[in-house]
């Protein structure tokens, strides 16, 4: 059609010229059919009343032809009326795609729609072959060379068209080999450790990481670059990277081009600049060293070490540049560490916004930043990671604002987002440990916006009916020191756990105090009583526990004294990512009212993220107990249970450890942990921070107090396991198949609970 418009545009200047320049009088459009006259007038560039010349002409049919609406235009005079007539294009009345399994169609068609090629919008050729120019580009980044795009255009009545777009996706082309060329120092598999892009593995189905990205590639080649340059290799450059495919476009070949250079090492480190902090504490900030190996990444830790120095003496906006000087006949480089802190400033003010619940001072006393003081970025980020632990906000940001008109004074502009901090819940859950529960749950963590905690519950199943109170002040003191107590009341029918036959009735309470002794780690000290009383059926055939109760008696007055430590850096309670928990407990049962007997148990989880999708975990679990002074044998209603969703998974609940007339006795030793890696639900284009899936293994067992730690008897499992917090709970489901399991042993593959995570 663009052929055409020089044409017309001389047909029509020829039909002007005839005629001398006139006033218009009319205009009068010809040939619409869709489109109205209105917008046909708001795009010609003269109006009636106007003087038409041949240029005029000229001008409409160039304005006309570039509103895209016309596929011809011409120009006519009719006793002084300018008639125009026009052929209009066709609309496109229906968009079909065929074959789209990689891409979702109402996404295809909502992108279409926005770059104007959708339903009832005009159809051009030329936006036509630009779609599929760009539905090719996106197969490609998919990995998908092979695609074949093929579109039909079928004319329909009344100027309109039907367009039908087919797909030939192809199959994803995979990554056969990468070579790097031009390595002498370094192997290609010792180059290739950290490298996003690979030839594959057993998990390539999940990761993706045997498919073409031109992005992963060039990450790739930075962190090449960067593995030369932190071993001295200053002068290592990437030369060219050339990436070929098969012809059946199912295979993928990368070459890389190096040259490594030589490898250069540091003769000299100097500081230099405004050294307002001494230097010799400087320097030991400073972790390059002469005669050293130049390494980019220990010169970017250096000078990291050396701003965040000054920034916590009050020089926040310090900068520190590193600037070498090489010697490429001797190897050598010089290293100079400029210094320039810029300007000390105060804090002048700390404002909160967004606490429209939370008193201030529940935030101003997590803060580590005070008011008045020289800003310390070492302390303001504490404060941040302080005041998010508390769990009363979604967000919390900070803002270093400088006070306008003066240069040594600052703002801090905390703003949060807050969201429930109570809770009141009830419902009926299930667990094959504690078969069918009842519960209700009132819990306030920030009552009243004091940031102090109340909780009530009671809980009933077949194994356990439970009532309980607590509350907590974090900050009975300004130190930090939390106060908290707790009452309830327990009864427990041993045997619906799979533990051998008897009934406990307790009730009791304790006083706890919690002492902060860094930023993540507190001591906790508390005391305790609880009376038990405890009923053997006539029939029991244990004879450990009638022993025990002919011995000892069967209702037990107990005061515990409690120590303890924790530690938490992770960075979720729920579903964690990153970060280690720790907890080691100890109670000691004093002298006097009753029993005599001591319990210790260490419990730690560990995450740390493989990649952006997948973590790795560690846990490991300790338990002892034993009697002391009066009390000859450590009571079997203290013991240790090893087996279930909870414990070694694959076995039923407390089923492990020493049998007796078939039933299980636990244990006071108990060893359990295990590994997993962590991965979201394969083959969602979402992830569901909810939802995730994890391949385990654990081990464990249970020792009785006649039993020495034997690692030839601990019991082994591997298995799938889901964790989903729902609307009803966090529900947690494994598939688990023994590794190593012995005579006796009850098993179970599949195991679920409702209301608690693993």
């Amino acid at each position: 059609m663009n052929k055409l418009l020089p044409i017309l545009l001389f047909l029509s200047f020829i039909s002007v010229a005839k005629a001398e320049s006139f006033t218009i009088e009319d205009i009068r459009i010809e040939g619409l059919q869709r489109i109205s006259a209105g917008t046909v007038f708001n795009y010609l560039p003269v109006k009636v009343g106007d003087t038409m010349t041949d240029n005029d002409a000229k001008g409409i049919i160039r304005s006309l032809f570039k509103s895209k609406y016309f596929n011809d235009v011409e120009v006519e005079i009719q006793d002084n009326v300018l008639v125009i007539k026009v052929k209009e294009r066709p609309a496109i009345s229906s968009i079909e795609l065929v074959g789209n399994k990689d891409m979702d169609s109402a996404e295809l068609l909502k992108s279409l729609r926005e770059i104007g090629f959708g339903e009832g919008q005009v159809f051009e050729q030329a936006m036509l072959e630009r779609v599929e120019l760009e539905l090719e580009r996106q197969y490609f980044s998919r990995g998908k060379y092979g695609v074949a795009i093929s579109s039909e255009v079928t004319p329909l009545s009344r100027n309109r068209v039907a367009i039908r777009i087919t797909m030939a996706e192809g199959v994803v082309a995979t990554i056969s080999e990468i070579n790097i060329v031009g390595n002498h120092a370094f192997d290609d598999e010792e180059l290739m450790t950290d490298f996003q892009t690979t030839t594959g593995s057993l998990l390539s189905f999940l990761t993706k990481d045997n498919q073409y990205s031109r992005q992963k590639l060039s990450a790739d080649l930075e962190t090449l670059r960067s593995f030369y340059l932190d071993r001295g290799y200053v002068d290592f450059t990437v030369e060219s990277t050339q990436v070929s495919i098969s012809d059946d476009k199912k295979h993928m070949f990368i070459t890389i081009n190096i040259s490594e250079g030589e490898k250069y090492k540091i003769n000299q480190v100097r500081l230099a600049g405004n050294l307002i902090v001494p230097e010799d504490e400087l320097f030991k900030l400073v972790t390059i060293r002469e005669n050293s190996v130049f390494s980019r990444k220990a010169i970017t830790k250096s000078t990291e070490n050396l701003t965040n120095r000054l920034g916590n003496d009050g020089y926040a906006f310090a900068n520190v540049n590193a600037v070498p000087e090489i010697d490429r006949e001797k190897r050598e480089v010089d290293l100079t560490f400029f210094v320039d802190p810029g300007r000390r400033a105060y804090v002048r003010r700390i404002n909160i916004s967004g606490n429209s619940k939370t008193r201030d001072e529940v935030l101003r006393r997590e803060f580590r930043q005070q008011e008045s003081a020289w800003i310390s970025t070492e302390k303001v980020e504490q404060s941040k990671a302080r005041v998010s632990r508390l769990g009363y906000f979604e967000n919390v940001n900070v803002e270093t604002i400088p006070v306008a008109g003066v240069q040594d004074q600052v703002d801090l502009d905390f703003g949060v987002t807050e969201t429930p901090s109570g809770s009141l819940s009830a419902g009926i859950g299930f667990s094959q440990s504690d078969g069918l529960i009842f519960n209700a749950n009132v819990t306030q963590k920030n009552f009243l916006g004091s940031g102090k905690h109340i909780r009530f519950g009671f809980n009933n199943s077949s194994i356990n009916t439970i009532y309980s109170f607590g509350y907590t002040n974090p900050f009975v003191t300004v130190d930090g020191i939390s106060q908290g107590f707790n009452a309830f009341y327990r009864k427990t029918d041993a045997d619906e756990a799979n533990i051998a036959t008897y009934t406990l009735d307790a009730f009791g309470g304790d006083i706890t105090f919690g002492i902060p002794i860094s930023e993540e780690n507190r001591i906790n000290l508390g005391v305790g009583y609880e009376h038990t009383e405890i009923d053997l059926p006539s029939d029991n055939n244990i004879s450990r526990y009638s022993d025990f109760i002919d011995r000892e008696g069967d209702s037990f007055d107990t005061v515990t004294l409690n120590l303890g430590w924790s530690s938490d850096d992770r960075d979720n309670a729920l579903l964690p990512t990153s970060g280690i928990s720790q907890t080691l407990t100890g109670e000691f049962a004093v002298p006097g009212p009753s029993l005599q007997y001591y319990k210790l148990k260490y419990k730690a989880n560990a995450y740390h993220p493989i990649n952006e999708t997948f973590t790795f975990s560690l846990r490991g679990e300790f338990g002892y107990g034993d009697s002391y002074g009066d009390t000859e044998e450590y009571p079997f209603f203290q013991n240790f249970y090893a087996g279930g969703i909870r414990s070694v998974r694959g076995f039923q609940a407390n089923t492990l450890g020493v049998k007796e007339d078939d039933e299980p006795l636990g244990g006071n030793l108990l060893v359990s942990g295990g590994a997993e890696v962590i991965f979201p639900v394969p083959f969602m284009k979402k992830t569901l921070k909810s939802f995730r899936l994890s391949a385990f293994t654990d081990f464990g067992n249970v020792y009785d107090v006649n039993q020495d730690f034997d690692a030839g008897l601990l019991r082994y499992s591997a298995g799938l396991s889901a964790i989903w917090i729902s609307p009803f709970g966090a529900m947690s489901f494994s598939i688990a198949a023994p590794l190593k399991k012995e005579d006796g042993d009850e098993t179970e593959a599949f195991q679920f609970s409702l209301g608690s995570t693993f």
